[in-house]
Protein backbone atom coordinates (compact mmCIF):
# COMPACT_ATOMS: atom_id res chain seq x y z
CA UNK A 1 0.00 0.00 0.00
CA UNK A 2 1.32 3.04 -1.09
CA UNK A 3 0.29 4.67 2.27
CA UNK A 4 2.80 7.84 2.35
CA UNK A 5 1.54 8.95 -0.69
CA UNK A 6 -1.73 10.11 1.43
CA UNK A 7 -2.36 13.48 3.28
CA UNK A 8 -1.45 13.33 6.74
CA UNK A 9 -4.53 14.16 9.29
CA UNK A 10 -3.51 16.40 12.33
CA UNK A 11 -6.38 14.79 13.75
CA UNK A 12 -4.38 11.94 16.16
CA UNK A 13 -4.13 12.31 20.03
CA UNK A 14 -1.50 10.21 21.40
CA UNK A 15 -1.93 9.08 24.61
CA UNK A 16 0.32 6.27 24.93
CA UNK A 17 2.14 5.83 27.99
CA UNK A 18 -0.74 7.14 30.00
CA UNK A 19 -2.08 5.13 32.17
CA UNK A 20 -6.02 5.23 32.43
CA UNK A 21 -7.91 5.03 36.26
CA UNK A 22 -11.64 3.33 35.50
CA UNK A 23 -14.50 5.91 36.52
CA UNK A 24 -17.81 4.80 37.93
CA UNK A 25 -20.51 5.84 34.99
CA UNK A 26 -18.22 7.38 32.39
CA UNK A 27 -16.38 9.66 34.50
CA UNK A 28 -19.51 10.75 36.76
CA UNK A 29 -18.24 11.76 40.68
CA UNK A 30 -18.26 8.48 42.55
CA UNK A 31 -19.06 10.38 45.51
CA UNK A 32 -22.39 11.30 44.55
CA UNK A 33 -23.11 8.31 42.79
CA UNK A 34 -23.15 6.69 46.44
CA UNK A 35 -23.98 9.36 48.95
CA UNK A 36 -28.08 8.43 48.70
CA UNK A 37 -26.95 4.96 49.52
CA UNK A 38 -24.73 6.07 52.66
CA UNK A 39 -26.82 8.50 53.97
CA UNK A 40 -29.54 6.27 54.26
CA UNK A 41 -27.82 3.62 56.49
CA UNK A 42 -26.18 4.17 59.76
CA UNK A 43 -23.35 2.77 58.92
CA UNK A 44 -22.79 4.76 55.87
CA UNK A 45 -22.86 7.79 57.87
CA UNK A 46 -20.30 6.97 60.45
CA UNK A 47 -18.49 5.80 57.22
CA UNK A 48 -18.90 9.71 55.77
CA UNK A 49 -17.70 10.90 59.14
CA UNK A 50 -14.45 8.86 59.01
CA UNK A 51 -14.10 10.00 55.34
CA UNK A 52 -14.41 13.38 56.53
CA UNK A 53 -11.83 13.55 59.02
CA UNK A 54 -9.34 11.64 56.40
CA UNK A 55 -9.70 14.41 54.08
CA UNK A 56 -9.22 17.87 56.17
CA UNK A 57 -6.18 15.54 57.80
CA UNK A 58 -5.01 15.34 54.38
CA UNK A 59 -5.37 18.49 53.33
CA UNK A 60 -2.83 19.47 55.77
CA UNK A 61 -0.60 17.47 54.90
CA UNK A 62 -0.96 18.83 51.15
CA UNK A 63 -2.28 15.59 49.50
CA UNK A 64 -5.79 16.76 47.35
CA UNK A 65 -7.56 12.98 48.52
CA UNK A 66 -11.03 14.50 47.60
CA UNK A 67 -10.23 14.65 43.91
CA UNK A 68 -9.28 10.85 43.89
CA UNK A 69 -12.28 9.81 45.37
CA UNK A 70 -14.35 12.03 43.62
CA UNK A 71 -12.82 11.17 39.76
CA UNK A 72 -11.34 7.50 40.07
CA UNK A 73 -8.21 9.44 39.51
CA UNK A 74 -6.47 11.14 36.60
CA UNK A 75 -4.82 9.91 33.38
CA UNK A 76 -1.19 9.96 34.68
CA UNK A 77 1.44 10.59 31.90
CA UNK A 78 4.84 9.32 32.74
CA UNK A 79 7.35 12.41 32.64
CA UNK A 80 8.72 13.07 29.05
CA UNK A 81 12.14 12.56 30.85
CA UNK A 82 11.35 8.30 31.34
CA UNK A 83 10.53 8.21 28.11
CA UNK A 84 12.32 6.80 25.91
CA UNK A 85 12.59 8.05 22.04
CA UNK A 86 10.30 5.78 19.60
CA UNK A 87 11.84 3.10 17.72
CA UNK A 88 12.54 4.22 13.45
CA UNK A 89 9.47 1.00 13.36
CA UNK A 90 7.46 2.34 15.96
CA UNK A 91 7.23 6.33 14.82
CA UNK A 92 6.70 4.44 10.90
CA UNK A 93 3.48 2.86 12.57
CA UNK A 94 2.31 6.19 13.93
CA UNK A 95 3.11 7.85 10.64
CA UNK A 96 1.00 5.32 9.48
CA UNK A 97 -2.18 5.40 10.93
CA UNK A 98 -2.29 9.22 10.98
CA UNK A 99 -2.06 8.98 6.42
CA UNK A 100 -4.41 6.73 6.66
CA UNK A 101 -6.86 8.78 8.60
CA UNK A 102 -6.10 11.53 6.47
CA UNK A 103 -6.81 8.93 3.59
CA UNK A 104 -10.14 8.52 4.92
CA UNK A 105 -10.88 12.12 5.97
CA UNK A 106 -10.86 13.32 1.91
CA UNK A 107 -12.83 10.10 1.21
CA UNK A 108 -15.83 10.84 3.31
CA UNK A 109 -15.28 14.61 3.00
CA UNK A 110 -16.20 14.23 -0.73
CA UNK A 111 -19.08 11.73 -0.75
CA UNK A 112 -20.44 14.02 2.20
CA UNK A 113 -20.03 17.34 -0.41
CA UNK A 114 -21.85 15.72 -2.77
CA UNK A 115 -25.12 15.42 -0.97
CA UNK A 116 -24.40 18.83 0.16
CA UNK A 117 -22.90 18.11 3.58
CA UNK A 118 -20.20 19.08 5.61
CA UNK A 119 -18.45 16.06 6.89
CA UNK A 120 -16.26 16.71 10.53
CA UNK A 121 -13.70 14.67 10.61
CA UNK A 122 -13.05 12.00 14.11
CA UNK A 123 -10.12 12.26 16.41
CA UNK A 124 -8.35 9.12 15.98
CA UNK A 125 -6.54 8.19 20.00
CA UNK A 126 -3.47 5.93 20.03
CA UNK A 127 -3.30 4.43 23.88
CA UNK A 128 -1.68 1.60 25.78
CA UNK A 129 -2.64 -0.97 27.89
CA UNK A 130 -6.16 1.00 29.03
CA UNK A 131 -8.16 3.81 28.30
CA UNK A 132 -10.65 6.14 29.02
CA UNK A 133 -13.23 7.48 26.84
CA UNK A 134 -16.57 9.15 26.49
CA UNK A 135 -18.07 5.64 26.57
CA UNK A 136 -16.45 4.28 29.42
CA UNK A 137 -12.97 2.72 30.39
CA UNK A 138 -11.64 -0.05 27.88
CA UNK A 139 -8.86 -2.40 27.38
CA UNK A 140 -6.49 -3.23 24.68
CA UNK A 141 -7.76 -6.70 25.15
CA UNK A 142 -11.73 -5.16 23.53
CA UNK A 143 -9.54 -3.99 20.44
CA UNK A 144 -9.64 -0.59 18.40
CA UNK A 145 -13.54 0.87 18.82
CA UNK A 146 -15.21 4.04 17.86
CA UNK A 147 -17.24 6.14 20.88
CA UNK A 148 -19.98 7.98 19.24
CA UNK A 149 -19.98 10.04 22.77
CA UNK A 150 -17.08 11.74 21.42
CA UNK A 151 -16.63 10.84 17.50
CA UNK A 152 -13.38 9.67 18.76
CA UNK A 153 -11.69 5.91 17.07
CA UNK A 154 -9.82 4.22 19.48
CA UNK A 155 -6.45 2.31 18.90
CA UNK A 156 -3.47 0.98 21.02
CA UNK A 157 -1.15 -0.29 18.15
CA UNK A 158 -0.44 -3.69 19.67
CA UNK A 159 -3.46 -4.25 17.64
CA UNK A 160 -1.47 -4.71 14.91
CA UNK A 161 0.81 -7.05 15.70
CA UNK A 162 -2.00 -9.24 17.22
CA UNK A 163 -3.79 -8.64 13.98
CA UNK A 164 -0.68 -10.51 12.44
CA UNK A 165 0.48 -12.87 14.97
CA UNK A 166 -2.74 -14.02 16.72
CA UNK A 167 -5.06 -13.76 13.27
CA UNK A 168 -2.35 -14.18 10.68
CA UNK A 169 -3.78 -11.32 8.77
CA UNK A 170 -0.43 -9.09 8.05
CA UNK A 171 0.01 -6.40 5.70
CA UNK A 172 -0.53 -3.09 6.32
CA UNK A 173 -3.56 -2.63 3.74
CA UNK A 174 -4.88 -5.05 6.45
CA UNK A 175 -4.13 -2.55 9.10
CA UNK A 176 -5.74 0.47 6.93
CA UNK A 177 -8.90 -2.08 6.76
CA UNK A 178 -9.17 -1.83 10.46
CA UNK A 179 -8.78 1.97 10.89
CA UNK A 180 -11.16 2.30 7.75
CA UNK A 181 -13.99 0.21 9.59
CA UNK A 182 -14.02 2.21 12.84
CA UNK A 183 -14.05 5.48 10.95
CA UNK A 184 -17.79 3.53 9.05
CA UNK A 185 -19.01 3.79 12.69
CA UNK A 186 -18.22 7.47 12.48
CA UNK A 187 -20.14 7.99 9.43
CA UNK A 188 -22.75 5.74 10.60
CA UNK A 189 -22.83 8.00 13.97
CA UNK A 190 -22.95 11.21 11.71
CA UNK A 191 -25.79 10.29 9.57
CA UNK A 192 -28.07 8.90 12.01
CA UNK A 193 -28.10 5.43 11.48
CA UNK A 194 -26.28 4.54 14.69
CA UNK A 195 -29.27 6.39 16.79
CA UNK A 196 -31.85 4.42 14.45
CA UNK A 197 -30.02 1.08 15.50
CA UNK A 198 -30.18 1.65 19.42
CA UNK A 199 -33.57 2.86 18.82
CA UNK A 200 -34.42 -0.48 17.47
CA UNK A 201 -33.18 -2.46 19.55
CA UNK A 202 -35.04 -1.06 22.68
CA UNK A 203 -36.86 -3.59 24.28
CA UNK A 204 -35.79 -6.58 21.55
CA UNK A 205 -34.53 -9.78 22.07
CA UNK A 206 -30.46 -9.94 22.96
CA UNK A 207 -30.91 -12.57 19.29
CA UNK A 208 -32.97 -9.37 17.49
CA UNK A 209 -30.06 -6.98 19.20
CA UNK A 210 -27.23 -8.94 18.11
CA UNK A 211 -28.81 -9.41 14.62
CA UNK A 212 -28.83 -5.56 14.59
CA UNK A 213 -25.40 -5.21 15.80
CA UNK A 214 -24.39 -7.45 12.68
CA UNK A 215 -25.70 -5.62 10.24
CA UNK A 216 -24.35 -2.36 12.02
CA UNK A 217 -20.78 -3.99 11.77
CA UNK A 218 -21.41 -5.56 8.15
CA UNK A 219 -22.51 -1.61 6.86
CA UNK A 220 -18.95 -0.31 8.26
CA UNK A 221 -17.19 -3.43 6.66
CA UNK A 222 -18.98 -1.73 3.54
CA UNK A 223 -17.76 2.16 4.19
CA UNK A 224 -14.39 0.61 4.58
CA UNK A 225 -14.60 -0.71 0.78
CA UNK A 226 -15.87 2.48 -0.07
CA UNK A 227 -13.39 4.41 1.22
CA UNK A 228 -10.59 1.89 -0.59
CA UNK A 229 -12.39 2.29 -3.88
CA UNK A 230 -12.42 6.10 -3.72
CA UNK A 231 -8.66 6.55 -2.27
CA UNK A 232 -7.31 4.00 -5.30
CA UNK A 233 -9.27 5.02 -8.25
CA UNK A 234 -8.18 8.63 -7.51
CA UNK A 235 -4.49 8.06 -6.08
CA UNK A 236 -3.77 4.78 -6.79
CA UNK A 237 -2.55 3.48 -3.50
CA UNK A 238 -2.87 -0.52 -3.52
CA UNK A 239 -0.17 -2.68 -4.87
CA UNK A 240 -0.65 -6.00 -5.54
CA UNK A 241 -1.97 -8.27 -3.19
CA UNK A 242 -3.39 -5.28 -0.70
CA UNK A 243 -7.13 -6.32 -1.35
CA UNK A 244 -6.33 -9.69 -0.60
CA UNK A 245 -4.40 -8.63 2.78
CA UNK A 246 -8.15 -6.87 3.48
CA UNK A 247 -10.07 -9.82 2.74
CA UNK A 248 -8.24 -11.87 4.99
CA UNK A 249 -8.06 -9.33 7.67
CA UNK A 250 -12.25 -9.52 7.54
CA UNK A 251 -11.83 -13.56 7.03
CA UNK A 252 -10.02 -13.65 10.17
CA UNK A 253 -12.02 -11.73 12.67
CA UNK A 254 -15.22 -12.99 11.58
CA UNK A 255 -17.17 -14.38 14.55
CA UNK A 256 -17.48 -17.98 13.42
CA UNK A 257 -14.04 -18.21 12.87
CA UNK A 258 -12.95 -16.59 16.20
CA UNK A 259 -15.71 -18.66 18.20
CA UNK A 260 -14.70 -22.40 16.81
CA UNK A 261 -10.79 -21.23 17.30
CA UNK A 262 -12.33 -20.26 21.08
CA UNK A 263 -14.52 -23.31 21.62
CA UNK A 264 -14.71 -25.40 19.10
CA UNK A 265 -18.17 -24.20 17.56
CA UNK A 266 -19.90 -21.00 16.39
CA UNK A 267 -23.45 -19.71 17.44
CA UNK A 268 -25.25 -17.71 14.84
CA UNK A 269 -27.68 -16.35 17.72
CA UNK A 270 -24.33 -14.88 19.46
CA UNK A 271 -22.93 -13.17 16.56
CA UNK A 272 -22.35 -9.68 16.53
CA UNK A 273 -19.75 -8.55 14.01
CA UNK A 274 -20.84 -11.24 11.20
CA UNK A 275 -19.11 -14.61 10.09
CA UNK A 276 -16.37 -14.31 8.13
CA UNK A 277 -18.07 -14.72 4.71
CA UNK A 278 -20.11 -11.97 5.36
CA UNK A 279 -17.77 -9.48 5.90
CA UNK A 280 -15.43 -10.54 3.50
CA UNK A 281 -18.38 -9.48 1.36
CA UNK A 282 -19.48 -6.36 2.40
CA UNK A 283 -16.15 -4.88 2.27
CA UNK A 284 -16.09 -6.78 -1.22
CA UNK A 285 -19.25 -4.63 -1.87
CA UNK A 286 -17.88 -1.08 -1.00
CA UNK A 287 -15.17 -1.85 -2.73
CA UNK A 288 -16.29 -2.89 -6.13
CA UNK A 289 -18.96 -0.34 -6.22
CA UNK A 290 -17.57 2.77 -4.70
CA UNK A 291 -20.74 3.56 -3.37
CA UNK A 292 -21.99 4.53 0.15
CA UNK A 293 -25.46 3.52 -1.48
CA UNK A 294 -24.69 -0.04 -2.13
CA UNK A 295 -23.81 -1.09 1.66
CA UNK A 296 -27.58 -0.47 3.44
CA UNK A 297 -26.86 -3.88 5.24
CA UNK A 298 -30.27 -3.35 7.00
CA UNK A 299 -32.37 -3.52 3.89
CA UNK A 300 -30.55 -6.58 3.11
CA UNK A 301 -33.15 -10.32 2.67
CA UNK A 302 -29.89 -12.34 3.99
CA UNK A 303 -26.92 -9.78 5.11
Amino acid sequence: MRWKDERRSENVEDRRGQSASPRLASGAPVLLQLLPMLLRSRGGRYLLGILAVVVIGAQFLGVDILSLLTTGGPAVQAPSGQQAAPSAAEQERVDFVAHVLGSTEDAWRQQFAAVGRAYEDPRLVMFSGSVQSACGYAQAAMGPFYCPADHKVYLDLSFFDELHQRFGAPGDFAQAYVIAHEVGHHVQNLTGISAQVQAAGRGASKAQINALSVRQELQADCFAGVWAHLADSSRQILDPGDLEEALGAATAIGDDRLQKQAQGYAVPDSFTHGSSEQRVRWFRRGFESGDIGSCDAFAAQNP
